[in-house]
């Protein structure tokens, strides 16, 4: 097992105050047994309000902790699935002025967070001119570029949506479709996490703070029916 400790502000797809920062604790198993979930363990001061101080401390704590990290993404550590448990409670303070109590707090979350070369299964959302969009159903700003794709590959209208195309690789003068009908296997070729834009224009795609490319130009990448 290897730690990894890292200090940072806290870089997620909503706002928080700019003097909140935590510290990290990611645990990365052995190099052979790598998988696209991960716990990671944050220290983080929590500020809780007045109205929440008749509940029992902890589940106060956790409806908390829920509403800022669940389904968020935190730069470099991926998505969060769920709290997975809390380890410690410290503080209680009250400071002048303010009838919040402020506690530190140690829990782990748990991380969608696949590593690169990775292989994984989703399925099939958008087929443009562009490439692929596939979705793992919780995560769907997975991309295959075009030139990402099994080679040689073409597109051509699709027959049940005007608005999309279907993809078709050429083997052995055979054509196999990429329609949508099976899960697809690609490879993790890159993962960004990008800064949150200032403005964004009218009309233009949501921001995604994780963004996956994957790759389906190798042998036993693509629908899963083209290897049984």
């Amino acid at each position: 097992m290897v730690t990894l400790i890292v200090c940072f502000l806290l870089d997620l797809n909503y706002e928080m105050p700019r003097t909140c920062s935590i510290v990290c604790q990611v645990e990365i198993a052995t190099l052979d047994q790598r998988e696209m979930f991960c716990l990671s363990e944050i220290e983080h001061t929590l500020r809780l309000p007045p109205h929440l101080l008749n509940l029992p401390l902890a589940e106060a704590i956790k409806g908390e902790l829920e509403g800022l990290f669940l389904d968020k993404v935190i730069a470099k550590l991926g998505l969060c699935i769920s709290l997975y448990d809390i380890r410690s409670i410290d503080g209680g303070f009250i400071f002048p002025g303010d009838g919040a109590s402020t506690y530190t707090v140690r829990f782990r979350l748990l991380m969608f967070r696949p590593f690169l070369g990775e292989v994984i299964s989703a399925r099939l959302k958008e087929s443009s001119s562009t490439g692929l969009r596939l979705s793992l159903g919780f995560f769907d700003d997975i991309y295959i570029p075009r030139a990402l794709l099994p080679s040689p590959s073409h597109d051509e209208p699709d027959p049940e949506d005007k608005n999309q195309v279907r993809w078709i690789w050429e083997f052995n003068e055979q054509n196999y479709p990429i329609d949508g009908m099976d899960e697809i296997r690609f490879r993790v070729h890159s993962i960004q996490y990008p800064s949150l834009p200032l403005e964004q224009d009218d009309g233009s795609k949501p921001f995604a703070p994780m963004l996956i490319t994957g790759s389906l130009d190798a042998d036993g990448l693509g629908p899963i029916a083209w290897w049984v």
